[in-house]
């Protein structure tokens, strides 16, 4: 009996392989491969027309993203998030000084903005968003007992953030900004932030963003744009009719993958920002939902590994870029229909771009880390209950053992 226990423990205690939760990764492959389907279709007229390439010449460069991505979430999840906390300071100093540089080494203008550097290979306002994410996880953790005093809780966070969204707000990248700024207070929060410090930071952020927007050109455009289409959609944006349209044509059901048009008549950069107007007007409002539901499971997911993590470092890393991730989701869909003013957020693991993706992937990496964390320790604390419970069976079989031996000598 005894024995049949101690192998039965023994199989328990190593269940443990990558430790990889499956749900959150089949989640995201799912969005990967709708996301690459509807890249290849949404991209292979602009990349011979506007760009003069080949037609899978953005197909095939998002491979090799998607590649660099998956080989930093690899990394990362076998590297372990605690370990990251090493590098938070330095990886800081880096995305600033690379956002500086986008500010004055200049190769690239697109829309009187500079974002770009190296041809615009390289955006660092998509790193900015995840190592603000990785720092303030860093900082909040480690200064939780200030964070009820406002010149050691909210001022040190807003300093934070004011460094690395002026620098942004300076290209000029308003929604990367704004989008920032978001995370930033909600990661607050989540960290137990008094509310009252909540209100006063998010009021003074609105101003500051009011005055941002109407000093920058294309900020005071977007808005009136926005305003516009809210009274009469036939008066919005060029770029918000051409969508309206594209959504219009997909009806319920889609004309078929590969077969919308709207794309090739002057849907404005169709591969990037307005992917979701194509996935809409080929795959209808069915394919719509399908990448509506994907992200809501990715966020309840997120926030599941977040709930369950070891400690308060990885709960803040795992809601933290959730968060992020699904906002980035959220405002890419709002804006195509106009319920939002328009931003230039990519929509994640789907629109082109090597930045943003291998940002995004390297961000489920850490998610996925610290599920992994969280399965090793609980794989470690139902090892030592059972292990409590196999010594207690061997003093059992000890005794009856020995029991035995003397009956069997008494016998003799």
């Amino acid at each position: 009996m005894s024995v049949k226990s101690i192998k039965v423990t023994k199989d328990k205690r190593h269940p443990l392989r990558l430790g990889l939760d499956t749900v959150m990764f089949w989640i995201v492959i799912a969005l990967l491969a709708f996301g690459l389907l509807m890249l290849y279709s949404a991209s292979w007229q602009y990349s011979v027309t506007i760009m003069g390439k080949e037609p899978s010449y953005l197909f095939k460069r998002q491979l090799v993203f998607l590649s660099l991505g998956s080989a930093a979430a690899i990394f990362v999840f076998f590297f372990g998030y605690r370990k990251i906390s090493k590098f938070v300071v330095l990886g800081m100093i880096f995305m600033i000084i690379m956002l500086i540089l986008v500010i004055f080494y200049v190769n690239e203008v697109r829309l009187g903005a500079r974002r770009g550097l190296f041809d615009g290979s390289i955006q660092p306002s998509e790193l900015a968003k995840l190592m603000v994410i990785v720092y303030l996880s860093y900082w909040l953790n480690n200064n939780q007992k200030y964070l009820h005093k406002f010149s050691f809780g909210i001022l040190p966070v807003g300093v934070i953030l004011g460094i690395s969204c002026g620098l942004i707000f300076l290209q000029p990248d308003i929604s990367a900004a704004i989008t920032i700024l978001m995370i930033g207070g909600l990661m607050f929060f989540f960290a137990g932030g008094q509310m009252q410090h909540i209100i006063i930071a998010l009021v003074a952020a609105l101003l500051v963003v009011a005055f941002a927007v109407f000093v920058i050109k294309t900020g005071e455009e977007r808005i009136s744009a926005y305003l516009l289409g809210l009274q009469d959609p036939s008066t919005a944006s060029y770029h918000l009719t051409r969508s309206f349209e594209a959504i219009v044509k997909g009806g319920v059901f889609g004309a078929g993958i590969g077969r919308g048009n709207t794309k090739f008549t002057g849907l404005p950069v169709a591969p990037t920002d307005s992917i979701f107007a194509v996935i809409v007007e080929e795959t209808g409002l069915v394919g719509a939902s399908i990448i509506l539901i994907l992200f809501v499971l990715f966020l309840w997911r997120g926030f599941y590994i977040a709930k369950r993590a070891p400690d308060t470092f990885g709960q803040l890393l795992a809601s933290g870029i959730t968060v992020w991730i699904f906002l980035e989701a959220f405002i890419n869909m709002s804006v195509l229909v106009n319920l939002l003013p328009f931003a230039g957020n990519a929509l994640p693991f789907i629109s082109y771009g090597g930045s943003n993706l291998t940002m995004v992937l390297s961000g489920v990496g850490i998610i996925l880390s610290v599920a992994r964390q969280t399965a090793i320790e609980q794989n470690e604390e139902e090892g030592r209950r059972l292990n409590a419970v196999v010594n207690l069976r061997r003093d059992d079989g000890r005794r009856n053992l020995s029991r035995t031996r003397r009956s069997s000598s008494i016998g003799k």
